[in-house]
């Protein structure tokens, strides 16, 4: 499962093309979209509510997920007048770090508005990552991939863009797998993350 990603042939793309790229693929008639989140430690500057979270005001971090409800509700919208079916797999390490713990919240409202989304615990796929992690990717259909690229500080930086159809195939087939595999996500959410106390600052 995903054993030719890494050696896959891609061409880079600054986060302004990456942005482009995707928006334009994405209203171009794709049937499905499907992304992995492997991460652990991302910034969102710019997002009130990882501000707030970022500055140790948690309370405040969650009372301003809710201002994303209508932006969201627009996206699925859209998404559901262009046919596209999109999938979310969210891979969760333990212990949760801060940063997961507060974009569960986000993720939480997201399937409430009805986003299909699922969690699978990293340890359960220790046995797929003893070379490399599972891919941080975005797969729009069949024709286009994208591997979300990052900088050390865990700002978006743009795109990695591979357009091989047999190696999309070939991720799209692990993602399938991975995400009959994980848990939904209310149950898991309830279990693991409302539980826990406030996370310290900095996420």
């Amino acid at each position: 499962m995903f054993e030719s990603f890494h050696h896959g042939t891609s061409e880079s793309l600054n986060r302004p093309d990456y942005h482009a790229e995707f928006y334009r693929i994405h209203g171009s008639g794709i049937r499905f979209l499907n992304k992995l989140e492997r991460g652990q430690h991302f910034k969102e500057r710019g997002f009130a509510s990882w501000e707030a979270f970022a500055a140790g005001e948690w309370e405040k971090a969650l009372s301003l997920v809710e201002e994303k409800r209508d932006v969201y509700t627009r996206q699925f919208q859209e998404a559901a007048e262009l046919g596209v079916l999109a999938r979310r797999l969210r891979v969760v390490e333990f212990p949760v770090t801060p940063y997961v713990q507060w974009e569960l919240f986000v993720l939480r409202l997201r399937v409430e508005l009805g986003d299909h989304i699922k969690v699978m615990d990293a340890r359960k796929i220790s046995d797929l990552e003893q070379d490399h992690p599972v891919p941080e990717v975005v797969i729009l259909g069949e024709e286009v991939m994208f591997e979300v690229v990052y900088d050390g500080d865990g700002n978006a930086a743009g795109a990695n863009k591979f357009t091989d159809r047999a190696l999309i195939r070939e991720t799209s087939a692990g993602f399938d797998t991975l995400y009959d595999r994980a848990e939904d996500f209310f149950p898991f959410f309830e279990r693991e993350i409302a539980p826990l106390p406030p996370p310290p600052p900095g996420g």
